[in-house]
């Protein structure tokens, strides 16, 4: 049972682990155009990554995904997922990516230690999938999923931003890919983070939508499979994929959250539609080895966790930083 407990009761038990703010990608959702990276020496370390990983098992956290910007394309990415697949007490080690360097490293990684991959896919139309990332290109994207698949990862699951008027016409494309390569999927609301002006509003897509859309040809159950994430599961009579929704707008899922993020620069944030946060960098490069000192800090930080995120496309109330700064 986690040691880390938060006002409303909630056991935090997964880690979001963001290695960096950088990207290969550039995509509408994720950050701006001309994105501004932080200097190295603003990020942490690569033992001070491993330090804070250590602190949150040590306190009861059993699954922690390692997110971005792009986590590959940090250089010492599959070192620091061998060092913390040899945590104890962590039961699941997962990875969300673009996938864009997955036909070079699924194996690796796999063979580091990385238990399962979630991976970014919002379109299957080359110029379309340009355009939303800005530069990416679909066919090493579609290489990389199947390296994966070749490497030996299982429950391998794609994740889809919906955009209406951009590639909400794509959701069953999206479901026969997944079908043919028995991967799960999981379908999400645009998270309102960023700038939001009219043009984003007008785009935003409800998982209501997108579970009609789905179940007017594969009628859909609702299926008790959860992961640590709050992403809702669906199953279809003929086949053994699984289709999610996470909907952070239609259907908050607060209530449940067992989950914190720390970013690259260290910031320990306790929900992503809040700006609450501790900064563990702080202690980690004023108190290097005191892990008593940083999980100290970190059952303290508890007490910020908020009650629920307040998003809403149409409201006034902003978070300003980009989901690259964030972590996914």
């Amino acid at each position: 049972m986690s040691q880390l407990v938060d006002r409303f009761g909630r056991h935090i038990e997964y880690l979001r682990l963001s290695v960096t703010d950088r990207c290969d990608f550039r995509c509408v959702y994720c950050m701006s155009e001309n994105p501004c990276f932080l200097p190295q020496d603003k990020v942490l370390s690569l033992d001070q990554l491993a330090w804070i990983a250590q602190a949150f098992t040590e306190l009861g956290v059993h699954k922690i995904r390692l997110t971005g910007g792009e986590p590959l394309v940090r250089p010492d990415c599959v070192q620091l997922v061998s060092r913390l697949a040899q945590l104890p007490g962590l039961t699941e080690l997962s990875m969300t990516t673009n996938g864009s360097r997955l036909n070079k490293l699924a194996q690796p990684l796999h063979q580091a230690g990385l238990s399962r991959l979630n991976i970014s896919l919002d379109t299957l139309k080359a110029d379309k999938f340009a355009n939303l990332t800005r530069n990416g290109k679909l066919s090493r994207v579609v290489a990389g999923i199947d390296a994966a698949i070749a490497a030996g990862f299982e429950r391998i699951k794609l994740n889809a931003v919906v955009l209406k008027g951009q590639n909400d016409d794509e959701v069953l494309d999206l479901v026969e890919f997944c079908r043919s390569r028995k991967l799960n999927i999981a379908f999400i609301e645009e998270m309102p983070l960023g700038e939001i002006d009219e043009r984003k509003r007008s785009r935003h897509c409800s998982s209501d939508e997108v579970h009609d859309v789905i179940s007017a040809r594969y009628p859909l159950t609702l299926s008790d499979q959860r992961t640590a994430g709050p992403a809702r599961y669906y199953s279809m009579a003929d086949s053994p994929v699984h289709i999610g929704f996470i909907s952070p707008h239609s259907h908050n899922f607060c209530h449940e959250c067992n989950r914190v993020r720390v970013t690259v620069e260290g910031k320990l944030l306790l929900c992503l539609g809040n700006e609450n946060a501790v900064d563990l960098k702080a202690i980690a490069r004023a108190y290097p080895g005191d892990i008593t000192r940083l999980k100290q800090a970190i059952i303290e930080a508890m007490a910020l966790k908020p009650e629920a995120h307040r998003f809403d496309p149409d409201g006034e109330v902003q978070i300003l930083r980009f989901m690259n700064v964030t972590g996914g």
